[in-house]
């Protein structure tokens, strides 16, 4: 027997559950999850200790009920969570999350649900879990998520002042299980009419019927002056925003009115009715408990739902749930409109498909001006490689294409395809002649919730060791070094766009050694040659008589983060290596201007700009703290893509594929021109 919530009121759910409809044998989703919630679905004929599922109150539930009802066994009801996935299940989007319910669906007014007794019953009081709600909501509401997220934020509004009437879909059982009827609709918006005369009233149709897949209850022909009918898949929040009042008969649009700071009034008996948040047309004598807003979202998001994380194919809290959910409507929001792309080499251009083209193909263009025709055309948005020259007339939207810094388990060079890419409107993050869109991110202020995410995401780098190649190398021996304090010297690829553009008069890695000799004459110095150069692909090699004097250690293929352990300080240029050290806690010295440089966590001995120190007006900026330079590094300004399922995904999960080994790997095709690369390598210039 699985274990039931102790504020449900119900006993020990059932471990086998026998099901009845198609439903539960095609949604994998949904059976894996009840898989690691403690249960097995089964077909036949349950025995005295199994249960039956259903599907909420469905049209199929019937035969459930009475095959429940015959047996004497207990029933269980499913029911999506309120913050299911990007799409509808209709359009074939798998849940996030399930209400798993011994007691009654959650819609269901006739008697207490799991969540009514929790809202009931339940202290409500844990300080820790209400400050996971204000959390949670505060994240929601800034990232415009809702039940479902293919809206969009940025589409125009109604004028503020507007009374706001929610529609649903006609037949939906939420509807009929509430205590109310298609007529409830008709009354509610005569209600809204007459009780705010003179007032706009703008009817927000359901995301299902703008999509034709289910009718709602109004029209735009024969309503009312002043009431307009609103399809449009305007943000939730933002229209909740804009109301003066909201009327509902048991959307959930209603719920998250109340976390907007409404008090709607609700014609049907909803599960948020009744606890002193809502002017109820229809009370539920039952519930006579008065519960503040934070305290009903703890119950109903937190409490009460069944959450699954598929990245890490487990279920979790809420928070992993809207980590995964901003990473899916980030993707949608950004690439809706669709992209060209041109100078983009063939074996970058797949995994620039996964990245950005999930929405619309990627149309690649090898004229730029051809590219730029097309995005002006068709709306889109142009594409280039950052190192790219850009178009000499930007006509269209432009986006420079680059590595994140999470990047893969092996060398681009090598055709490794990345997890993780960043596209800058602005600039690149590694040219500091102009403003990237990472500079703004890390003098922006964060988004809620941000600290504690990246200092988790913090800890599983440093606990997984990883870092942007995490390629299979070896460890160095120090035990024979002299004594003194360590300094570690990364190797760079000398022709590479952050040495050409973000390195001061040092360009060069034998420079680079000899100012960090010079800087410290009693150091132990450790030189890290580039993987890149090690490999033959890319220049930068120092010979042996130069290293002697200036290098105590020259580590070739060493691990990387082995020496950012060992050392006390990190001498560098513009290496992403001095960013790896600063999450590490190590001193880190720069010569040039990386991202990284200039906010008061490096001593800055390159140009770094002004901009990064000092406001247009002269005045001082504040220094942003390391966690916030790396949310807005590694969660802000990168999107990643699972390996496994070619979806967008969180960098919590791109850091266990690349610590599981389970990263991309380039295939046969790409493996043969790697090699052919490696050999032809002094004739780089015909294909960089």
């Amino acid at each position: 027997m699985a274990p039931a919530d102790p504020n449900s009121g119900a006993g020990a759910l059932p471990r086998r559950l026998f099901y009845f409809n198609a439903g539960f044998w095609r949604d994998q989703r949904l059976r894996r999850i009840l898989q690691l919630s403690g249960h097995e679905l089964c077909l036949g004929q349950p025995s005295p200790e199994d249960g039956v599922v259903v599907w909420g109150h469905s049209p199929y539930a019937w035969r459930g009920e009475r095959i429940a009802a015959r047996y004497g066994v207990p029933l269980l009801r499913i029911e999506d969570a309120f913050l299911r996935s990007l799409r509808p299940g209709r359009l074939g989007d798998a849940p996030l999350g399930l209400m798993i319910d011994g007691d009654a669906a959650h819609y269901s007014a006739a008697k207490p649900s799991r969540i009514e007794a929790i809202l009931a019953r339940n202290s409500l009081d844990d300080s820790n879990i209400l400050e996971r709600a204000r959390q949670a909501l505060a994240r929601i509401r800034a990232q415009h998520l809702s039940k479902y997220n293919i809206h969009d934020p940025d589409l125009p509004l109604p004028p503020p002042g507007y009374v706001l009437v929610v529609d649903q879909t006609k037949g939906d059982a939420s509807i009929r299980n509430s205590g109310a009827s298609a007529a409830s609709f008709a009354e509610m918006l005569a209600f809204a009419v007459e009780e705010n005369p003179g007032q706009r009233v703008v009817i927000k149709s359901h995301p299902e019927t703008r999509l034709g897949l289910r009718p709602g209850h109004y029209s735009a022909q024969g309503l009312p002056p002043l009431v307009t009918l609103l399809g449009d898949p305007v943000s939730p929040w933002a229209l909740l925003d804009g109301a003066v009042a909201v009327y509902t008969v048991s959307s959930q649009l209603g719920f998250e009115a109340i976390l907007a700071g409404h008090r709607p009034h609700v014609f049907g008996q909803p599960f948020y009715a009744g606890w002193g948040l809502t002017q109820d047309r229809q009370p539920v004598p039952r519930r006579t408990r008065v519960l503040t807003g934070t305290q009903l979202f703890a119950g109903a998001m937190i409490l009460g739902p069944t959450w699954y994380d598929p990245g890490s194919d487990r279920l979790c809290g809420i928070e992993e749930v809207l980590n995964q959910l901003e990473a899916e409507t980030r993707a949608l929001r950004e690439d809706r409109a669709g992209y060209t792309a041109s100078g983009m080499r063939l074996w970058k251009r797949g995994a620039l498909q996964g990245f950005y083209g999930q929405q619309k193909r990627i149309r690649f263009f090898k004229d730029p001006a051809r590219a730029q025709a097309n995005a002006l055309a068709n709306g889109k948005s142009q594409f280039i490689w950052a190192s790219a020259a850009p178009p000499a007339q930007q006509n269209a939207p432009l986006f420079r294409i680059e590595d994140g810094f999470l990047r893969s388990r092996g060398l681009g060079a090598e055709l490794v395809p990345p997890l993780s890419l960043v596209r800058d409107d602005l600039g690149i993050y590694y040219d500091p002649s102009r403003e990237s869109r990472l500079e703004r991110l890390i003098q922006s202020p964060p988004p809620p919730g941000a600290e504690a995410r990246i200092r988790a995401l913090i800890g599983q780098i440093r606990a997984g060791r990883l870092s942007k190649y995490n390629l299979p190398l070896d460890k160095v021996d120090l035990g024979a070094l002299p004594p003194g304090p360590r300094i570690l010297v990364p190797g760079q690829v000398e022709d590479d766009a952050s040495i050409r553009l973000g390195a001061g008069e040092l360009r060069t890695n034998l420079e680079l050694l000899r100012a960090a000799r010079a800087g410290n004459p009693g150091a132990v110095i450790l030189y890290k040659p580039h993987p890149d150069v090690e490999a033959g692909l890319r220049p930068g090699a120092i010979s042996e008589e130069d290293l002697a004097g200036l290098a105590d250690l020259v580590a070739t293929k060493a691990d990387p983060i082995a020496l950012i352990e060992a050392a006390d300080q990190v001498w560098t240029m513009t290496s992403l290596l001095g960013f790896e050290a600063l999450l590490r806690g190590k001193q880190v010295t720069c010569l040039g201007a990386p991202f990284y440089a200039g906010w008061g966590l490096t001593t800055d001995l390159g140009p770094v700009p002004l901009r990064r120190r000092q406001a247009p007006d002269g005045h001082p900026l504040p220094r942003p703290p390391l966690w916030q330079l790396a949310h807005a590094a590694l969660i802000a300004y990168p999107r990643y893509v699972d390996p496994l399922t070619c979806r967008p995904c969180t960098p919590e999960t791109a850091l266990a594929r690349l610590a599981s080994g389970a990263a991309s790997k380039p295939g046969p095709t790409l493996r043969l021109l790697s090699k052919a690369q490696g050999l032809l390598a002094s004739y780089a210039y015909l294909w960089r």
